[in-house]
């Protein structure tokens, strides 16, 4: 469909936004699954709650614009969903939960810039109901950024010093191997 008035460019960005959140529910549940931390899953079980309601508001105002909430899918939030799980599959145990937070925060940022362009057109187009309810999904968008940007703070120091760690016990690994083999080849010359 080609938006031909800011009204129709709204719809689209309304629909754009329904499919979003339909993905992220279907996607969070494997995040929530992976996660280590308690206080990641969580964050992500209540995210994934409120996410249910946004997509519910976005239904109200569809409805309310005698529009239908589905439409194409997002191709946006496809793309970001499928780096987050792509990066969840190429990391080791120790950063995962770093990898998590940093695809859920793409997730949330992708988001509040969907909100924030939706509610400006809502405004603009005379909506004050759905203006308010964007804008209620907006916060909810930055308080689960915030959530996860404080998880952050602990979760990405703990994969740090755990990739640390792993590190130094490689080197050991790898300091035996060169003494072994040293030891070996003195036993071959004295022999």
């Amino acid at each position: 469909m080609t938006a031909n008035s800011l009204q129709e460019l709204y719809v689209e960005q309304l629909q754009d936004l329904y499919s979003a959140e339909q993905q992220i529910i279907k996607a969070f549940p494997k995040m929530i699954e992976a996660a280590q931390s308690d206080e990641l899953r969580s964050a992500l079980k209540e995210h994934l709650e409120v996410t249910r309601k946004q997509a519910s508001r976005i239904e109200t105002i569809c409805q309310e614009l005698g529009e239908d909430a589905q439409n194409e899918k997002c191709k946006g939030m496809e793309g970001v969903l499928k780096e987050g799980s792509d990066l969840l599959k190429e990391v080791s145990r120790e950063v995962r939960d770093a990898a998590i937070i940093a695809a859920a925060q793409r997730v949330e940022h992708y988001e509040m810039a969907g909100y924030g362009t939706a509610r400006t057109y809502a405004t603009l187009l005379g909506f004050p109901d759905a203006a308010s309810m964007l804008e209620q999904t907006l916060e909810e968008e930055k308080e689960a950024d915030q959530t996860l940007s404080e998880l952050a703070e602990e979760l990405n120091v703990e994969a740090l010093e755990a990739g640390e760690n792993s590190e130094q016990e490689s080197e050991q690994g790898s300091n035996r191997v060169k003494r072994s083999k040293k030891s070996v080849a003195r036993g071959k010359r004295a022999a």
